[in-house]
């Protein structure tokens, strides 16, 4: 059942991929298009990859910070499992390189492989209510022109709708933590309809997420996690500002800080492996709704998915091969 749930995924993200890719290609002038692209100062992305690859050490260092009330763990290793994560995001379905970057540090390190799940889960968690920010920031900061109102408006409903999901979450990690034998019979009821062995996997599964879903006690720690949060995401739309003005175009750092909240949405609708389609569409729309002519837009958004794809991909395959482990093994142990 598993492999057949994961295969329609695939399959479904694969489709809206290949669609969103068809209608941003249907009316580009291929020639604008090269154009476009010939007329990038390259001095402008040496930096924007540098800071993408930056994020991801500071991911770690936060990462440490949310593993510290389980164990004190080796900084190599979580740099290297966090590399190898978002290398296996940009190449496995459904997000599996969250489960391949848990699997692999706890291999390493020794801990449950629930309870590094959850360390991610308040990660992800500490990324929305960043986002929902940084959302806030460019609500009230950026002026888009007459016309552009729907989009707006868009933001200010996609806020909404993301701040529900985050809220139910904390919510279902407080009654799990607070009353967890009462949570879990209910989650037992609502699990009755699947197979059984669904429930012998989850319920098992839920008691090693509990050990991990703490956050540390030190002042200095929680701190230190607020400050990596921002700091996490100051990266994130630095380089996008970074290509922007590659391609000469010197928009204020709300634009970027626009863009790059567009592209969060984007990456929660169901696409192929790296976001491919779903990226570019909310780059572009973007782009659009502040007077970018398309092509220059598509062309904004193949760079800026190219900086966050195949240099983390190609460090991630290093680490890979220094850990002596299989991409596709891996692969398999996240979608079991």
């Amino acid at each position: 059942m598993t492999t057949a749930l994961g295969d329609k995924r695939l399959w479904l993200g694969i489709g809206v991929s290949i669609a969103l890719l068809a209608l941003l290609f249907r009316s580009v002038d291929l020639g604008e298009l090269l154009r476009a692209f010939r007329g990038i100062q390259g001095i402008w992305l040496l930096p924007a990859v540098a800071l993408t690859m930056i994020g991801y050490v500071v991911r770690a260092v936060r990462w440490k910070y949310l593993l510290s009330p389980l164990k004190q763990t080796s900084f190599a290793n979580l740099v290297s499992a966090t590399l190898i994560g978002y290398m296996a995001n940009n190449l496995l379905p459904a997000r599996l390189g969250e489960l391949v970057r848990a699997y692999v540090l706890g291999e390493r390190e020794g801990i449950d492989t629930g309870a590094v799940v959850a360390t991610l889960v308040i990660d992800r968690l500490a990324d929305g209510f960043t986002v929902l920010l940084l959302l806030v920031a460019a609500v009230f900061t950026l002026r888009l022109p007459p016309g552009s109102e729907a989009a707006q408006q868009g933001l200010v409903v996609g806020g909404y709708v993301t701040l529900g999901l985050y809220v139910a979450v904390v919510v279902f990690m407080i009654l799990l933590r607070r009353n967890t034998l009462r949570t879990l019979r209910l989650l037992e009821r609502l699990l009755r309809p699947f197979p059984a062995r669904v429930a012998e996997k989850i319920i098992p599964f839920l008691g090693a997420f509990i050990d991990g879903a703490r956050i540390t006690s030190h002042r200095g720690e929680r701190l230190a996690l607020v400050t990596t949060s921002l700091v996490i995401w100051v990266l994130a739309f630095l380089p996008i500002h970074c290509v922007l003005r590659a391609f000469g175009m010197d928009f204020p750092l709300s634009v970027s800080l626009f863009i790059l909240v567009l592209l969060v949405f984007a990456v929660m609708v169901p696409a192929s492996p790296g976001y491919v389609g779903t990226y570019h569409a909310a780059c572009v729309y973007g782009l659009l709704a502040l007077g970018v002519p398309r092509e220059t837009a598509l062309s904004v958004a193949i760079v800026i998915h190219g900086i966050g794809f195949f240099p983390v991909i190609g460090v991630g395959l290093v680490c890979l091969w220094r850990e002596n482990l299989s991409l596709a093994a891996l692969g398999r142990r996240a979608a079991r």
